[in-house]
């Protein structure tokens, strides 16, 4: 087996052990065989692609173009063009697995199910490392960078599992990294000769092992993997690293704590949200006289603003408390009345957040949860969620007064400090809208109460879903331009605003009240899942404010003085309100994906919001213009690439037999006329070898070194053409090449563009494009029947 071919094969296995640990992530295992099958065949066509050879980068489109041919033949065949060919529907079809495969890594524990957007995941993920390894390692020799992409696919596992066999993972990861490492020294040795390739025998002529720097670079590797295996156990002081777990945190503790970083829970909403049917979500029971119609119910808040979206922060998390503490700023002056809430969740539906109303003060739920202590929230850990879920929650109905509200004092510095902050990329005429609404306000109160109306009552704004404000920092400019929006929209400008001016503020997202029943429940739908800010006054707390108009209820103590107003009833339920949700999902981003196929998603909604898309060009088309593109540049280059790969086959490697070396001397003879061809020199076909090699250097004004190599090339054509017995002539490829130097350093700068880019003599491909067809029609020609007239001689 060949070097090229062994460290082929090495890194085909290397990119196998990384993936291995992607194992622990996903049940059953089978897609690691289809996986390696793939592979394989990615490494073949690859290993065919050199061995022609094709240029490197023919090379890489080769295995690129096999790849997506195998993934659509395995997971979009009946999306595509002859079962075989990938089409427009099968960049769509892709699109809606990776998006069901996203949907599904967030709403399955670990081990997750072997779902086909996981599979598509997976798969598709350990081909794009195998590709990029062996394009680094195996066609253009660098194997060290390619430890790179190894690393992502080993760290993406690493990042997820929690698992007590972590370690393994990463032996056999680095076991192949050191392996490619290893055959590719061992390539690069064997090109000095025996001394370094062969194997050092013992005496009575049986194998020694491997020679001296093979064991040298192999000792090294053990001991690099041993540093990185046994040093952090070694120093206790060092914290966190490689090989820590993954999973509810990092850090030191009792296992009730750690820290959370989830995802935008607008994702998870849109997981479980059915925008088409408004099934029942949760049912609610509340003792006592409670007033159902304000009885929001709050999944988590989102405190971190990146100019783009808003998103919860990550925070320390511990064991659920029997007793909830006082809410944040929350004083004793403040009228409250207790709450205790029975609420069941529907079986299908999977939230990670528990819905509670806010603020609670205690909690019973059975599973596994845990406190997130800032936003007063419950979390599931290890895949716990509300799927079933019957549980009781104690909260307090807080009600303050708009002159509790006016009077209160700045907040703290330090909440200050965490919840007003906007980055410097939001548009300016954020704040300056904020500043023209708020004018001659005498508090944040009254600013507060002037932003909401100025959403819901005076500033001309509509409910809807259908609009499309763009993405990006620009969205919320956007909505404010266009006053037509839906929740969420609502809700992130406001926020944003508000903290313009000072104002801590933040997101919350949840259900808004929902539907009272004749049992004396509250039904909660999908309907009813809504988002909405809520700002901090020092005394109160976090305050809920409804800045959509006709969703939810509006607060009794935001309720304007502006004469003329027209305030939505508060009691007016959310359920009646739209016939569209507010929190959902959006049709294009998170209607999940096996509806979209089925184009049985409706309307846009909530997930779209200021971070969301923008409904605009689908990404297949985007794809597609993107591989137009990609043609419109590779054909003008066409024929530089022609050439080079002619260049490299005629200058390159031939046989030692004889007639490989004529054939060899003839190859490198058409090189150099081709060459020159390029500079501006046609060839002369009527002339000999050596006329031709006088000819080239009076016109091309060779130095003598550059026209000793032409004559040099031209004595052994004639050698090849007229001698009895040719001699073989050594250095020719470096007689062509010196001409080829000596040609770029006499000519301007117009004339080597010319003969990179535009080259002459490309023109050979059209004349045996020429000569195939003109060959074709003779050989269909002798193969057609003679028809012959019938004699009328009679005999």
């Amino acid at each position: 087996m060949s070097g090229r071919a062994r460290l082929a094969l090495s890194a085909a296995a290397a990119t196998l052990m990384a993936s291995c640990a992607l194992l622990p992530l996903v049940s059953p295992m089978t897609w690691l065989f289809q996986a390696a099958f793939l592979v394989a065949v990615q490494t073949g066509v690859g290993a065919a692609a050199r061995r022609v050879p094709l240029a490197r980068p023919l090379t890489v489109a080769a295995q690129a173009l096999v790849t997506l041919l195998m993934l659509t033949v395995v997971f979009a065949r009946s999306h595509a063009i002859a079962e075989v060919i990938p089409g427009p529907d099968t960049f769509r079809y892709f699109g809606d697995l990776l998006q069901q495969g996203s949907d599904d890594v967030g709403r399955y524990a670990i081990p997750a199910p072997l779902t086909p957007g996981i599979r598509l995941m997976v798969i598709g993920g350990v081909l794009v490392v195998g590709l990029v390894v062996d394009t680094l390692a195996v066609t253009f020799r660098s194997a060290a960078p390619a430890g790179l992409p190894l690393l992502a696919l080993y760290s993406v596992a690493a990042g997820l599992s929690d698992g007590p066999s972590d370690w393994l993972w990463f032996v056999v990861a680095a076991a192949g990294y050191l392996m490619l490492l290893l055959a590719e020294g061992r390539d690069r040795l064997s090109q000095w000769g025996r001394v370094f390739g062969g194997a050092a025998r013992a005496p009575g002529g049986q194998e020694g092992g491997a020679v001296a720097p093979v064991r040298t670079g192999r000792r090294i590797g053990f001991a690099v993997l041993s540093v990185a295996l046994f040093v952090p156990f070694a120093m206790p002081s060092i914290q966190g690293g490689l090989l820590e777990d993954a999973g509810a945190g990092v850090g030191v503790g009792d296992g009730n704590g750690g820290t959370i970083s989830a995802v935008n829970p607008l994702v998870s909403l849109r997981d479980s949200l059915n925008v088409d049917e408004d099934r029942q979500v949760l049912s609610v029971r509340t003792s006592g006289n409670a007033d159902v119609s304000d009885l929001y119910l709050r999944i988590v808040s989102l405190d971190d603003f990146d100019g783009t979206t808003w998103k919860p922060a990550q925070r320390h998390i511990t064991g659920v408390p029997s007793t909830f503490p006082t809410p944040a700023g929350l004083s004793g002056d403040v009228r409250r009345t207790t709450v205790k809430s029975t609420i069941s969740a529907a079986g299908w539906y999977a939230q990670d957040w528990l819905p509670m109303p806010y603020p609670p003060s205690g909690v019973k739920v059975a599973g596994t949860w845990r406190y997130e202590p800032v936003g007063m929230t419950l979390v599931g850990d290890h895949g716990q969620n509300t799927r079933g879920e019957t549980y009781q929650v104690t909260s307090l109905d807080v009600q303050p007064t708009a002159e509790q509200l006016a009077a209160a004092p700045e907040a703290s510095a330090a909440m200050k400090k965490e919840y007003t902050q906007v980055p410097s990329s939001l548009p300016s005429v954020v704040a300056r809208t904020a500043k023209e609404v708020t004018a001659g306000s005498a508090n944040h109160y009254e600013e507060a109460v002037k932003l909401q109306d100025y959403f819901a009552v005076t500033g001309g704004f509509q409910y809807d879903t259908q609009v499309q404000v763009g993405r990006g920092e620009g969205a919320i400019a956007n909505f404010l331009k266009q006053k037509r929006g839906f929740c969420v929209h609502f809700s992130f400008a406001m926020a944003a605003m508000a903290r313009t001016l000072g104002i801590p503020a933040r997101v919350s997202v949840g259900f808004a009240p929902g539907t009272p029943q004749a049992d004396g429940t509250v039904s909660v739908g999908l309907k009813d899942a809504h988002a909405w800010p809520e700002l901090y006054f020092e005394g109160v707390g976090w305050t809920r404010f409804e800045p959509t108009p006709t969703r939810g209820t509006t607060p009794s103590y935001t309720v304007s003085d502006t004469p003329g107003s027209s305030v939505p009833n508060e009691t007016l339920p959310s359920k009646g309100a739209s016939t569209a949700p507010s929190a959902s999902a959006s049709q294009s981003e998170s209607c999940p994906a096996q509806l979209r196929r089925q184009e049985a998603c409706a309307s846009e909604s909530a997930a779209a919001a200021v971070g969301g898309g923008d409904g605009g060009t689908p990404w297949w088309q985007l794809a597609l213009w993107a591989l137009g593109a990609l043609a419109v540049v590779a054909v003008p280059l066409s024929p530089m690439l022609y050439r080079q790969r002619a260049r490299a086959s005629r200058l390159g490697a031939h046989d030692r037999s004889p007639a490989g070396v004529a054939a060899h001397t003839l190859a490198v003879w058409l090189e150099l006329t081709d060459t020159v061809w390029d500079f501006g020199i046609a060839p002369d076909e009527s002339l000999t070898p050596r006329k031709a090699a006088a000819r080239i250097v009076l016109l091309g004004s060779l130095d003598p070194a550059a026209g000793a190599s032409v004559h040099r090339v031209a004595d052994a054509v004639e050698q090849v053409l007229y001698a009895p017995r040719p001699r073989p002539t050594a250095g020719l490829a470096d007689d062509v090449r010196r001409v080829t130097a000596a040609f770029n350093g006499t000519v301007g700068v117009p004339a080597r563009l010319r003969a990179l880019f535009a080259p002459r003599s490309a023109v050979r491909v059209v004349w045996a494009a020429s000569a195939g067809w003109a060959r074709l029609r003779v050989r269909v020609a002798a193969a057609r029947p003679t028809l012959r007239k019938p004699s009328e001689q009679r005999g």
